[in-house]
Protein backbone atom coordinates (compact mmCIF):
# COMPACT_ATOMS: atom_id res chain seq x y z
CA UNK A 1 0.00 0.00 0.00
CA UNK A 2 0.85 2.91 -0.78
CA UNK A 3 1.05 6.06 1.47
CA UNK A 4 -0.39 8.17 -1.66
CA UNK A 5 -3.42 6.37 -1.88
CA UNK A 6 -4.74 8.46 0.95
CA UNK A 7 -4.82 11.89 -1.41
CA UNK A 8 -7.57 9.32 -3.71
CA UNK A 9 -9.73 8.31 -0.31
CA UNK A 10 -12.66 10.65 -0.80
CA UNK A 11 -14.22 9.95 2.41
CA UNK A 12 -11.09 11.53 4.07
CA UNK A 13 -10.97 14.44 1.26
CA UNK A 14 -14.88 14.83 2.24
CA UNK A 15 -14.09 15.54 5.85
CA UNK A 16 -11.37 17.55 5.54
CA UNK A 17 -13.29 19.71 3.38
CA UNK A 18 -15.95 19.97 5.53
CA UNK A 19 -13.57 21.08 8.49
CA UNK A 20 -11.73 23.55 6.58
CA UNK A 21 -15.08 25.34 5.03
CA UNK A 22 -16.48 25.08 8.88
CA UNK A 23 -13.23 27.03 9.47
CA UNK A 24 -13.21 29.74 6.47
CA UNK A 25 -16.90 30.52 7.73
CA UNK A 26 -15.68 31.47 10.96
CA UNK A 27 -14.53 34.60 8.97
CA UNK A 28 -17.28 35.51 8.00
CA UNK A 29 -19.24 35.36 11.18
CA UNK A 30 -16.11 37.17 12.85
CA UNK A 31 -16.76 39.78 9.66
CA UNK A 32 -20.81 40.45 10.60
CA UNK A 33 -20.15 39.72 14.23
CA UNK A 34 -17.19 42.67 14.71
CA UNK A 35 -16.84 44.12 11.29
CA UNK A 36 -13.50 43.07 10.27
CA UNK A 37 -12.03 39.94 9.28
CA UNK A 38 -9.56 38.16 11.94
CA UNK A 39 -7.58 35.77 9.93
CA UNK A 40 -6.31 33.98 13.39
CA UNK A 41 -9.86 32.26 13.51
CA UNK A 42 -8.79 29.98 10.64
CA UNK A 43 -6.13 28.11 13.25
CA UNK A 44 -8.20 28.75 16.29
CA UNK A 45 -10.25 26.85 18.03
CA UNK A 46 -14.02 27.58 19.20
CA UNK A 47 -16.20 29.93 17.22
CA UNK A 48 -19.37 29.29 15.19
CA UNK A 49 -19.69 27.48 13.36
CA UNK A 50 -17.72 24.22 15.42
CA UNK A 51 -15.38 23.17 12.64
CA UNK A 52 -14.37 20.10 15.07
CA UNK A 53 -17.96 19.02 14.45
CA UNK A 54 -18.13 19.20 11.30
CA UNK A 55 -15.26 17.36 10.53
CA UNK A 56 -16.28 14.23 12.04
CA UNK A 57 -20.18 14.32 11.32
CA UNK A 58 -19.15 14.87 7.59
CA UNK A 59 -16.68 11.61 8.00
CA UNK A 60 -19.58 9.26 9.85
CA UNK A 61 -21.89 10.74 6.97
CA UNK A 62 -19.49 9.62 3.88
CA UNK A 63 -18.62 6.39 5.75
CA UNK A 64 -22.53 5.73 6.04
CA UNK A 65 -23.27 6.61 2.28
CA UNK A 66 -20.42 4.31 1.31
CA UNK A 67 -20.41 1.63 3.85
CA UNK A 68 -23.34 1.42 4.82
CA UNK A 69 -25.69 2.75 7.69
CA UNK A 70 -25.52 -0.45 9.04
CA UNK A 71 -22.14 -1.24 8.62
CA UNK A 72 -19.57 -1.78 12.13
CA UNK A 73 -17.43 1.50 10.34
CA UNK A 74 -20.40 3.79 10.62
CA UNK A 75 -21.10 2.77 14.07
CA UNK A 76 -17.55 4.14 14.88
CA UNK A 77 -17.61 7.17 12.83
CA UNK A 78 -21.21 8.09 14.53
CA UNK A 79 -20.04 7.22 18.29
CA UNK A 80 -15.99 8.85 17.51
CA UNK A 81 -18.06 11.85 16.13
CA UNK A 82 -20.70 12.34 19.71
CA UNK A 83 -17.57 11.88 21.73
CA UNK A 84 -15.79 14.78 19.61
CA UNK A 85 -19.41 16.73 19.66
CA UNK A 86 -19.84 16.02 23.48
CA UNK A 87 -16.03 17.03 24.10
CA UNK A 88 -16.32 20.30 22.43
CA UNK A 89 -19.61 21.80 23.77
CA UNK A 90 -19.02 19.76 27.59
CA UNK A 91 -14.90 19.47 28.52
CA UNK A 92 -13.60 21.96 26.17
CA UNK A 93 -16.35 24.45 26.97
CA UNK A 94 -15.83 24.33 30.58
CA UNK A 95 -12.09 24.66 30.65
CA UNK A 96 -12.90 28.08 28.74
CA UNK A 97 -15.14 29.32 31.67
CA UNK A 98 -12.25 28.44 34.02
CA UNK A 99 -9.49 29.92 32.31
CA UNK A 100 -11.67 33.34 31.90
CA UNK A 101 -12.29 32.80 35.85
CA UNK A 102 -8.38 32.03 36.23
CA UNK A 103 -7.67 35.20 33.84
CA UNK A 104 -9.86 37.57 35.89
CA UNK A 105 -8.50 36.00 39.29
CA UNK A 106 -4.99 36.61 37.86
CA UNK A 107 -5.45 40.57 36.82
CA UNK A 108 -7.44 41.03 39.83
CA UNK A 109 -4.82 39.84 42.63
CA UNK A 110 -1.81 41.23 40.79
CA UNK A 111 -2.57 43.89 38.48
CA UNK A 112 0.33 45.67 40.62
CA UNK A 113 2.77 43.49 40.19
CA UNK A 114 4.87 44.51 37.54
CA UNK A 115 6.93 41.63 38.10
CA UNK A 116 4.19 38.62 37.83
CA UNK A 117 4.60 37.71 33.78
CA UNK A 118 2.94 34.83 33.31
CA UNK A 119 1.14 33.92 29.72
CA UNK A 120 -2.85 34.66 29.97
CA UNK A 121 -4.91 30.81 29.72
CA UNK A 122 -6.76 30.57 26.25
CA UNK A 123 -10.50 30.99 27.23
CA UNK A 124 -11.86 30.11 24.03
CA UNK A 125 -11.68 26.56 23.86
CA UNK A 126 -14.74 24.89 23.41
CA UNK A 127 -18.26 25.63 21.30
CA UNK A 128 -21.87 26.61 22.70
CA UNK A 129 -24.11 23.73 22.19
CA UNK A 130 -25.54 25.75 19.01
CA UNK A 131 -22.10 26.18 17.72
CA UNK A 132 -22.05 22.25 17.56
CA UNK A 133 -25.31 21.67 15.98
CA UNK A 134 -24.70 24.48 13.28
CA UNK A 135 -21.41 22.63 12.48
CA UNK A 136 -23.12 18.96 12.89
CA UNK A 137 -25.53 20.33 10.42
CA UNK A 138 -23.20 21.77 8.05
CA UNK A 139 -20.97 18.27 7.76
CA UNK A 140 -23.62 16.52 7.15
CA UNK A 141 -24.92 18.55 4.07
CA UNK A 142 -21.28 18.93 2.69
CA UNK A 143 -20.92 15.15 2.86
CA UNK A 144 -24.00 14.55 1.16
CA UNK A 145 -23.30 17.01 -1.55
CA UNK A 146 -19.98 15.51 -2.18
CA UNK A 147 -21.23 12.37 -2.08
CA UNK A 148 -23.94 12.61 -4.41
CA UNK A 149 -21.49 14.47 -6.76
CA UNK A 150 -18.82 11.86 -6.35
CA UNK A 151 -21.17 9.19 -7.12
CA UNK A 152 -22.47 10.85 -10.66
CA UNK A 153 -18.53 11.85 -11.45
CA UNK A 154 -18.22 7.85 -10.38
CA UNK A 155 -21.15 6.48 -12.90
CA UNK A 156 -20.07 9.12 -15.49
CA UNK A 157 -16.52 7.71 -15.79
Amino acid sequence: MEFSNILHNHVLLIAVAASLIAQTLKLVFELVRHGKVNFRTLVETGGMPSAHSAFVTALATAVGVTSGWDSPEFAIAFVFALIVMYDAAGVRQAAGKQARILNQIVDEFFHDHIAFNEARLKELLGHTPFQVIVGCLLGVVIALVAEHAYQGFSAAV
